[in-house]
């Protein structure tokens, strides 16, 4: 390859301090090195990448298109590098987060945004996950930390759970024209029997899939996300329970109504979940964070 990160460098001090001289200076290296390199170089391209007059030394087209170009990769190198050294003092590449549906995405920006401010190098993955789908990821290895897993966890070992919080609150709402809007007091499953449930889809893997709230033999829209769900309800091409974060924007625009039940649905735990047998400085940092109840609280906030 023609083209190395070293004679970037060279382009990049030589345009930045003006003269062949005063790059070397600053490279620690003789002028005539630099020359050598530079000519070399336009020998190869068959090209010239500065105008000349006399001690002075400009790029020209060429010569900047190379090296605007040439300092994406000059900055990559160097992050690469930071990367590399942090990974080397025990901090992760990356960390995969599995977030359950019922939690608002901006719920955990604060916590990221101190975690970036920490680590300067571990890359974050998110991935939205429903009900069995967050224990799945954990148990599957597709993610290093669940926040806001359903239920109980699963019976398989390298699982550490922390409790986030016992009250999940959900809204049962419907579009204000859809045939049980009209229905005076507690809706009882013997008439929700007759009306389509809208679910979102449980997204394990290789657990067995979980489901909440569904009565046998209703007729079931499953849909990818829990605001695909929002917008189906609000269509009218079914019934479901909402969290409360997500249907009271709703309910007070009118687009949907809120509904009592005969049977209200049965409340679950969140969980804070992680795998055990893989604790490097980043998934420690964010372990340290989750047991402070302010940031739990944070987490908790409108669901």
């Amino acid at each position: 390859m023609k083209i190395s990160l070293d004679l970037l460098l060279i382009l990049d001090a030589i345009e930045r301090r003006g003269s062949f001289s005063a790059a070397a200076a600053s490279l620690h290296r003789v002028p005539s090195a630099l020359s050598h390199a530079i000519a070399k170089l336009e020998s190869e391209l068959g090209i010239t990448l500065f105008l000349r007059e006399g001690r002075k030394a400009t790029l020209n087209e060429a010569g900047r298109t190379l090296l605007d170009d040439g300092r994406h990769l000059l900055r990559a190198a160097s992050e690469l590098e930071r990367r590399v050294q942090r990974i080397a003092d025990g901090w992760e590449a990356e960390i995969r987060i599995a977030l359950d549906a019922v939690i608002p995405i901006e719920n955990i920006f604060p916590l990221l945004k101190r975690f970036y401010a920490a680590s300067c190098g571990t890359q974050i993955r998110i991935s939205g996950e429903v009900l069995g789908g967050t224990w799945d990821a954990l148990a599957t290895g597709r993610a290093d930390l669940a926040i806001g897993a359903p239920g109980d966890p699963p019976s398989r070992s390298g699982i550490a759970t922390r409790l986030l919080c016992t009250h999940t609150d959900f809204v049962f709402a419907i579009a204000p024209d859809h045939p049980l809007a009209s229905w005076e007091g507690d809706i009882p499953a013997s008439e929700l029997l007759h009306h389509r449930a809208v679910v979102v889809a449980d997204t394990s893997q290789e657990l067995d899939a979980r489901t909440v709230g569904l009565l046998e033999g209703q007729d079931v829209l499953r849909v990818t996300d829990i605001r695909s769900k929002l917008a189906a309800q609000r269509a009218g091409l079914g019934i479901g329970h909402l969290p409360r974060w997500l249907a009271e924007p709703e309910l007070a625009a009118g687009r949907l109504v809120k509904k009592t039940l005969g049977t209200p649905r049965s409340t679950f735990p969140l969980h804070l979940a992680w795998r055990s047998q893989r604790t490097g400085k980043a998934l420690q940092w964010f372990i340290e964070e989750l047991a402070n109840d302010d940031v739990l609280a944070a987490l908790s906030e409108g669901i």
